[in-house]
């Protein structure tokens, strides 16, 4: 079509006209943004009149109301986009969808739709509320209308879309990847740190791909995918009762994944859920009846999905809110936020336990310190300050200055360099002038752990480093207590260079690695363990610690005893009683580790081969019980186990190894017993679950259950439920 506006004489006519139509719409998108706009989550928008000089350009009459929509760049990468141009994906809907709006022109960053009249539904039937029965069946009725745009209509989908077009499995398998390509990951050097400190693995989205199920053929369609209240238009004359907008999340794929998001995002009232799901059966079956196949099944995958990804943009969203301003109120209801989103994702991503109210409030107060220029009235004045605990003296090396720079970097740490464990959380941060990393180390706030620490950790290291004792441990540099009443410990740095992650013998040790680690236990006897423990000495150490296991299982919740008796595992009566059929002889107590579990001894490259961390559950006692729930707890071949206690043998003298040979089977029935009550109560309980040693344990538990009636004498229970059974092999 020639431009009437274009003198065919004039070489270049054409194009000059072009520019000066764009410069002419590029002022009317500059002054709408001087207008008032709503704003989006994604773009802000502007309904604004049409001028005169844009008019034959937009194809509307002056005067006619536009909305101009223009991309905000201050937002998070938080969706996924299966398509950049939005008015291709309208002009596809406007044979099914007539009502839609129209994209009028579009420019970079920028577009101008047709203004739909109206209302949105957010404005007169909030998130909660139920909504009208004709409502519900004009907006199904929506849904089943996309079905039948056509594939060819629509803009060219990405390589990687699923080639059968009914595949509902690889679909989903297909959105939880592209979630992890274009939620997770532009935003993990951020904010990967955070995530982990709150139990979100790296690979928690990819895992989730992993697990999808089979699940029924559904053919693909339109899908909208963000159809909540604040995007559904009430016309003002009712004709049609509603209009879907803002199309730029739109994809292609199976329709029960736009039921799923509707669902979540509309915040319907749980009462109300099954009427919505009930219309939308009917709605589509009218129109596509093979798209409504194993819906009751089916549905139940794409919300979990939809909850698991929603815990990216909602934590990330809840962390940016407190660097526009930083109020107390405000990080209450950041706190409630991520705790809400964790909840819900719990499940559908495999995550351990939700975090406390006081661990979210204070991994966020963390991040935001390390952000570093933050606004707010509120802004307490010793947030960037910490309290030393009179308990440790200002290490000459590592002065109060030099705390205060592990603290700042310690909330923006990679995800890489932080390590939640069951207990505690360690984050590697690096101090300017340092000559090496250090080691931030917290308690978790609020963890229900079955096996107690005696000892003072700080204690016991410096017990070790005065004693002289050729023990690799980390070195305490500084103690105390910073904002908001969060207690930590700085530590000297025992893994590898940065970049590289702490190698930890999970799948057993190498005979040098047992031959070290059996030399730092015999070297503990030099440690001076009646400054940590006068009493110890005492002790019946053998009697002391079935006592110990006797009152852990006393102590377990209701629900996790009822389960255990259900297994055949004894209550604390029965268990004191066949407990005390055992005796060990007395040896010499030392300073014992408590845990030396796999992932508490990083290797290394000397002589000493292991440095050995995580020393709050030492305590002192029997030499020979290190050494068991050592081999207990890691993957031990019978040569390296043997190799082990012969080697220990000949380095203590007899006072510390008397009757080993008999004595360590007793030892090991213990450690059994302990670990079936201990590990069912994590099941149950979900505790410590996203810790890789936990993972391991419970994941075996079938065996470790079996292991544990027969090392008691017990018969395994004829009336255990098989699904049960299953469950737990």
């Amino acid at each position: 079509m020639v431009d009437p506006f274009v003198p065919r004489h004039c070489p270049g006519g054409e194009r000059a006209a072009r520019d000066q139509r764009t410069a002419a719409l590029r002022t009317f998108v500059r002054q709408a943004e001087a207008t008032q706009a709503s704003t989006g989550h994604h773009n802000r928008n502007y309904v604004v009149p049409v001028s005169k000089e844009v008019a034959a350009e937009l194809g509307r009459a002056p005067g006619t109301p536009v909305t101009v929509r223009v991309r905000r760049h201050d937002t998070l990468s938080v969706v996924i986009r299966t398509w950049q141009d939005e008015g291709a994906v309208l002009k596809a809907v406007r044979d099914a969808l007539p009502d839609a709006p129209e994209c009028l022109a579009r420019g970079d960053g920028f577009a101008v739709h047709s203004h739909v009249e109206g209302v949105p539904l957010s404005s007169v039937c909030g998130n909660g509320k139920p909504v009208d029965t004709l409502l519900v069946k004009a907006l199904v009725e929506l849904l089943a209308r996309m079905t039948r745009v056509r594939r060819s209509a629509l803009p060219p989908l990405p390589a990687d879309w699923p080639a059968h077009r009914t595949d509902s499995q690889a679909f989903l398998k297909c959105l939880a990847r592209l979630a992890d390509r274009q939620i997770r990951r532009p935003n993990w050097d951020k904010f990967g740190g955070l995530f982990t400190a709150l139990g979100v693995p790296e690979d928690a989205l990819l895992a989730l791909a992993d697990r999808v199920p089979a699940m029924a053929r559904r053919p693909y369609g339109l899908l909208h995918t963000d159809l909540h209240r604040d995007n559904l238009i009430l016309p003002y004359d009712g004709t049609p009762p509603l209009v879907c907008v803002d199309w730029e999340l739109a994809t292609y794929g199976d329709p029960l994944h736009d039921l799923a998001t509707h669902l979540v995002r509309m915040r319907y009232p749980a009462h109300q859920w099954p009427e919505v799901i009930d219309a939308w059966v009917a709605a589509v079956r009218a129109v596509r009846p093979a798209a409504v196949t194993g819906v009751t099944k089916d549905l139940r995958h794409y919300l979990d999905f939809e909850r698991a990804q929603s815990v990216y943009p909602d934590v990330m969203r809840a962390a940016r809110s407190l660097e526009e301003s930083f109020t107390q109120p405000r990080l209450d209801r950041a706190t409630e936020q991520v705790r809400r989103a964790l909840t819900a994702a719990q499940g559908p991503l495999g995550l351990g336990r939700v975090p406390a109210k006081q661990e979210i409030e204070r991994a966020l107060f963390r991040w935001l310190m390390s952000r570093g220029g933050i606004r707010g009235r509120e802004w307490p004045g010793q947030g960037h300050g910490w309290e030393p605990d009179p308990r440790l003296p200002e290490h000459p090396a590592f002065p109060a200055a030099a705390v205060r720079d592990a603290l700042l970097a310690e909330g923006g740490a990679p995800a890489d360099r932080v390590f939640k464990g069951t207990a505690h959380l360690n984050t590697v941060v690096w101090v300017p002038g340092a000559l090496t990393p250090v080691v931030v180390r917290r308690m978790l706030p609020d963890v229900c752990r079955r096996e107690p620490s005696y000892l003072s950790e700080h204690a016991v290291l410096r017990a070790i480093q005065e004693s002289g004792a050729r023990v690799a441990a980390p070195r305490v540099l500084a103690l105390g207590r910073s904002y908001p009443d969060d207690p930590f410990a700085v530590h000297t740095y025992v893994g590898p260079r940065l970049g590289l992650s702490p190698d930890h013998p999970v799948n057993g040790l190498r005979p040098h690695e047992a031959d070290a680690l059996v030399d730092q236990l015999c070297e503990l006897t030099k440690v001076d363990h009646t400054r940590l423990d006068p009493n110890a000495g005492d002790v019946d150490f053998h009697e002391w610690m079935k006592e110990q296991l006797v009152g852990l299982v006393q102590s377990l919740p209701k629900e996790s005893l009822q389960l255990a008796r259900a297994l055949g595992l004894p209550d604390h009566w029965r268990l004191r009683e066949i407990l005390s059929r055992h005796r060990v002889s007395r040896r010499k107590a030392v300073l014992l580790h408590g845990d030396l579990n796999p992932w508490n001894l990083v290797r290394r490259d000397d002589k000493l081969a292991l440095t050995v961390i995580d020393w709050e559950m030492a305590l002192v006692g029997d030499p020979l019980y290190d050494l068991v729930r050592h081999i207990h707890l890691t993957p031990t071949s019978r040569e390296i186990r043997e190799r082990m206690f012969r080697r220990w043998e000949r380095g203590l003298d007899p006072e510390y190894t008397r009757d080993w040979f008999l004595d360590r089977h007793v030892y090991r029935r213990i450690e059994i017993v302990r670990s079936a009550y201990v590990d069912l109560d994590r099941l149950v309980t979900g505790a410590s679950l996203d810790a890789p040693n936990v993972r391991r344990a419970v994941d075996s538990y079938a065996t470790t259950l079996a292991s544990a009636t027969a090392a008691l004498g017990l018969p395994m229970p004829a009336t255990v439920d098989p699904h049960l059974a299953r469950a737990l092999a």
